[in-house]
């Protein structure tokens, strides 16, 4: 809709679309919504990008410092039903204070880094280039979290299984999907 501006018989500016303003000293002009149109686009834009946050990544962790109990071991993972089994190296680091960290090798690379802070997590699939990162506790759904906290003494979610014997042998089964791991860890 075209608008036109005009000067009224009182000198003042005068906006219309109609043909009693067709004549001279026509100049376009902008309705109110016209004008809101560029601030609305400009609050939104910054609405868009101030709204979500990601979580920074975990700082490094320094195994060495007191407190942490590394042990190294083997594992089998089965992801998902109808796909191949992934054996390989695991490093598993535990803190007195919920702390911990996996490491899953296939040699030559880590295929899984999974670590929980005291109240944040962080996954990276190496191989995939996928990072994922949160606050809070982390997924059920994950067995890498799962396998730190049943090593670290708790008690899985309700959907896992665990077993654990003396010599260091484990195993942590989804009873929903059919995901699993098996290994063992130093004791």
């Amino acid at each position: 809709m075209l608008l036109f501006r005009t000067e009224g018989k009182d000198g003042r500016n005068v906006c219309g679309r109609g043909p009693e303003l067709i004549g001279g000293g026509l100049r376009n002009c902008k309705s109110p919504k016209t004008r809101i149109v560029p601030f609305m686009i400009a609050l939104l834009a910054v609405w868009g990008l101030s709204a979500c946050r990601t979580s920074h990544p975990l700082p490094p962790l320094d195994l060495l410092e007191p407190g942490w109990r590394v042990r190294q071991g083997q594992a089998v993972w089965f992801p998902r039903q109808h796909g191949p089994e992934i054996a390989g190296e695991l490093l598993v680091a535990t803190h007195p204070n919920g702390r911990t960290f996996l490491q899953f090798t296939k040699t030559p690379l880590p295929f899984v880094v999974a670590q929980t802070g005291t109240n944040d997590w962080q996954i990276a699939f190496v191989t995939d280039h996928r990072t994922f990162s949160g606050r809070g506790r982390p997924p059920k759904r994950l067995a890498w979290f799962q396998l730190g906290r049943c090593l670290a003494g708790g008690a899985p979610s309700a959907e896992w299984k665990w077993n654990y014997s003396d010599d260091g042998h484990w195993r942590l089964e989804n009873r929903l999907n059919g995901q699993w791991l098996e290994g063992f860890v130093s004791p």
